[in-house]
Formats: C-alpha cells, structure tokens, sequence
C-alpha cells in the first residue's frame, strides 16, 4: 500500500501523539500521589486533533487554548520538563509556576494560554489576530476551545468582530460531545457546531477529530485560507475525551458503554495500525519509540521533582494592587 507521508514524518507525528497520551497517564498519577495539585484535565483521546492541526501552523503564529492544553502545549515544542515543572509550582515552569495545568504560557513559541474561563481565549485569539494585521505581520492565531464555549457570548462576539475585520484566525473547535457532563444536544439546539459560521458570513469545514491525517490536511486547507486574507475560518474537530472532564468528575452523564465504542477508534491505535500497512512501523521500532517518550517524561519529573521553588520574598511579584489615591 502506498503511502500518503513520508515515513519520518509519519513517526514524528507518532511520536508526538504517544509523547501526550504517556505525558496525560503520568500525569494523572503523579495528581494521586499529591505531587500535582488544583485541578487536571486530561487530553487523552483527543491527541490527534493537537498533533494534526499544529503541523498546519509555523512558528510565528499564535496559539491560544483551553484549560485542557497538555497536548497543544507538547505538540507546540514546549518542553515536558517545563511542562511537568509548571504542574509541580515549581519556579522553573512555563509560567514560572503560578497558573499550574490549566494556565500554560510561552511567550518565545507564540503559546499564550491555557485559559480557565470558557471561552475567554476566544477574545484574546482575536486581539492577537487584530495586532498582527494592523501590523501587517502574515501570521495566523489559532484558537483550540471545546464545544462548551460555543454557548457563550465570547463566541459569537468573536466570531462576528473576526469577519467583520477579516482578521486571520483559524477558530479550532474541539468538539467532544460535552461541556463538562452537558451533552452536546442539551446545551446546542443545533448540534453542527460548524453551520454557526454562517451566521457571520465565514467560511466552515468539519473533520474527523479522531483521523490524524484528515486533522492535519483540514488544518492546512483553513491555515492557507486564512494565510492569503481570505479572513477567519471555523475548523470543527470532532473528537472524544477518554477519561472525565478532570480528575474531580465522577462522570455519570454517559455511559461506559459510549466510552468504549469510541475507545475502539482510538487515534493512536489507528494511525498505528496505519503505519504498519505502510511498512513504516514494526515491534521493534514501536519499542523503541515507546522506550525513548518513557525516557523524555521521566527525565521531566526528575527535572520538576529537582525544580526550584519560588522565594517567599517574590510571591507578591506580578500581583495587581491598586494604589489608594
């Protein structure tokens, strides 16, 4: 069978969706074992929506995301030790340990959040669309938000400055069937999220989240559009979450059965089961691979384990205090 990437591209793309499904499963243990504190939400199942859409995006272009950011955070460059340190608090994290898992920050690789609030990237994603343009900078911001956000007004005003200034966003909308434990039906009475572009006059497209190949040829079809001033466009990345909306989800709103029916179309098993057709992949060499992501996120526990703590004397640094008059 003929293969539609070359091989090492092939394996990078692999590589960096077992790198977050391994980084996701560490983390969820090290949050048992008290080393991780607040609030966890994982990324597992959704990797190649991360992974696909990031290789459609350069260096120079701006990404903002959710407060379930691992995976674009990893698929971005951002170091896992980095990463793993900003879960711990410790100094040596992204965001120098003060916003934890759901607040990633990179100013130098253009990866402005990890947002808590819902929807409230969506504003940021088109001030940041609007500098770039005002500038005449050709760069596209990329703004990942889940189905939730698409029920609050942040969305709609958003998407509406967004066209009428013909700003370069690429809106990425994960949507995987539920904003915490509310069903997509229940909060959405129309439920292809991708029609709501047409209420602003801007162009829509929806992919197979779960495809990694599919996310990454979608991605590059929007990203272009968008690159040439074509103005914004809506990606709907339809997906699934195999774990609760965070670790403090007990997760009675669906049934396991659900769960499991999508867990057979994993993204990692098929695109897996993809490579070995292809002759690109083999026990030994999926070894390999697992044995060197197994070393990379040992090695960034170690590194936030051994990480710094901030001085005491600078815990009041960055704070906001209004002066009285």
């Amino acid at each position: 069978m003929t293969a539609p990437v070359a091989r090492e591209h092939a394996l990078a793309l692999l590589r960096q969706m077992v790198l977050i499904r391994r980084f996701e499963e560490r983390s969820a243990e090290l949050y048992t074992r008290g080393k991780i504190r607040g609030f966890l939400h994982l990324y597992i199942g959704e990797e190649a929506v991360a992974v696909g859409a990031m290789q459609a995006l350069r260096p120079d272009d701006a990404i903002v995301a959710t407060y379930r950011e691992h995976g674009q955070a990893l698929a971005r460059g951002i170091p896992a030790a980095s990463l793993m340190a900003e879960m711990y608090g410790k100094a040596s994290g992204c965001s120098r340990g003060h916003g934890g898992s759901m607040h990633f920050f990179d100013a130098s690789r253009r990866f402005y959040g990890g947002h808590a609030i819902v929807g409230g990237g969506l504003p940021v994603a088109v001030g940041l669309a609007l500098a770039d343009k005002l500038q005449g900078r050709p760069r596209v911001t990329a703004c990942f938000f889940g189905d939730g956000a698409v029920a609050e007004g942040e969305f709609h005003e958003s998407l509406n400055l967004a066209a009428l200034w013909t700003l370069p966003v690429l809106f990425l909308c994960e949507n995987n069937l539920y904003a915490m434990g509310t069903a997509l039906a229940r909060h959405q009475s129309q439920i292809d999220v991708r029609l709501k572009a047409q209420a602003y006059a801007m162009a829509a497209d929806a992919v197979d989240g779960m495809d990694l190949l599919a996310v990454e040829a979608a991605t590059r079809r929007a990203a272009e559009a968008v690159r040439r001033g074509d103005g914004p466009f809506l990606l709907e990345l339809r997906t699934y979450r195999f774990r609760a909306h965070s670790t403090a989800d007990p997760e009675l709103y669906r049934s396991k059965e659900e769960v499991e029916r999508w867990r057979a179309r994993d993204p990692i098993a098929l695109f897996t089961a993809r490579l070995r057709e292809w002759g690109f992949l083999g026990d030994a060499e999926l070894a390999a691979l697992e044995a060197s992501v197994a070393a990379e996120i040992d090695a960034a526990i170690a590194a936030a384990e051994a990480g710094p703590w901030e001085p005491v004397e600078d815990l009041t640094k960055d704070v906001y205090t209004p002066v009285a008059p």
